[in-house]
């Protein structure tokens, strides 16, 4: 069984967790909420600087939780793509930094298969294949798990991801950063069907609708007309905030459900921040359970970013001999179909690599 200590500063967490297969053994997560709370959103140089005053004192508090010395880790990982280039970078030289000095192997992982990897936490016993909904501030995608490290993207949003849709919304209508919270909880006094607003289906060039890709900005718009159009008296925001975030669950729900029902798949995992979203959640289970589909959602506290689904990730690569090279850089941006570049050789063959004498490589 491998343990796995991992590091995840892809944007406003400070994140450090120790997992030994799928077992958490700690987990510490700092939120820089608060700190960006008066831009309205994420500053990326503020939280670099977040992240260098916090890594450190992170990584002590999960080896004093887990109660291990680096003897007892048997992999250091970091989530090296995709993010914010310099809080990546933090979080990545300080994995490399302790895999060098404790001789240990180092991993890079997706973020995105983290947040796959998050329903694992929860639930042990889940194999592949299952389809994952992933919807976060950045990302929304619908993701056919075949097996650790191969995943097939079947739909994704063309503009907006549904988080960010859900932090412009609460913009337009001034209730602060980060959206998502705000409006779940204004929505449990609102009328979901107080306004009719578009579910942003995607047209194809040949005719018709993509089934399974999803669009918001064009809802977004809707919402600005409205507060527009509308005396400031005649607007309900609870109302609006319902009926908003029913539109965002009912056009999630009839993707995911349409797509799981085409592959044949019996499973479906959700995950990212907006995987918290009580009407996401309701519509969901409840469409699931008409179809005979088992739907998993991860713990609250693993749907935002936190380091223990990283850390789940990197032992699983880690049991098949998956190893990043020290060299590996960290990208913005990153195809979650390009999961296995982060793992160019396995660990056998980095040891070669590394010593050729040894290896017999040179006479």
């Amino acid at each position: 069984m491998s343990t796995v200590l991992a590091i995840e500063t892809s944007c406003d967490e400070t994140a450090v967790a120790i997992v030994q297969e799928r077992q958490i053994l700690s987990n510490v997560v700092s939120s820089q909420i608060q700190v960006h709370q008066p831009y309205g959103g994420v500053v990326p140089e503020v939280a670099s600087r977040q992240h260098v005053e916090m890594v450190n004192w992170a990584i002590e508090q999960a080896l004093q939780q887990a109660d291990l010395g680096w003897s007892g880790i048997d992999g250091i990982a970091a989530t090296c793509a995709p993010g914010l280039v310099g809080a990546l970078l933090v979080g990545v030289t300080a994995a490399k930094t302790l895999a060098l000095l404790h001789q240990k192997p180092f991993l890079g992982v997706h973020h995105l298969e983290g947040h796959i990897y998050a329903s694992y936490l929860s639930e042990p016993d889940l194999q592949p294949p299952f389809l994952c909904l992933l919807v976060s501030g950045g990302h929304t995608s619908l993701i056919h798990v075949k097996d650790c490290g191969l995943y097939q993207t079947l739909g994704q949003t063309r503009d907006d991801a549904a988080g960010e849709a859900f932090d412009k919304v609460a913009r337009l209508l001034n209730l602060g950063y980060p959206g998502g919270p705000v409006i779940d909880r204004l929505a449990q006094t609102g009328n979901p069907g107080a306004y009719t607003l578009p579910e942003g289906k995607v047209s194809l060039p040949q005719g018709g609708y993509h089934p399974y890709d999803s669009s918001f900005s064009g809802l977004k718009t809707a919402v600005l007309r409205l507060t527009q159009s509308l005396p400031p008296a005649s607007l309900s925001v609870p109302d609006l905030a319902a009926s908003f975030q029913a539109a965002v669950a009912k056009a999630l729900t009839k993707r995911t459900i349409a797509c799981a029902l085409d592959l044949g798949l019996t499973t479906i995992a959700v995950g990212g921040g907006v995987a918290a979203n009580s009407g996401l959640r309701q519509h969901l289970q409840m469409a699931a359970t008409e179809k005979g589909l088992r739907v998993l959602f991860p713990p609250l506290k693993f749907c935002t970013d936190n380091a223990a689904m990283i850390a789940c990730a990197a032992a699983d690569h880690l049991n098949r001999g998956h190893q990043s090279p020290l060299m590996l850089g960290v990208q913005s941006r990153m195809s979650l179909a390009d999961v296995m570049q982060l793992y160019p050789t396995t660990r056998i063959e980095l040891l070669e690599l590394h010593h050729p004498i040894a290896s017999g490589s040179l006479s």
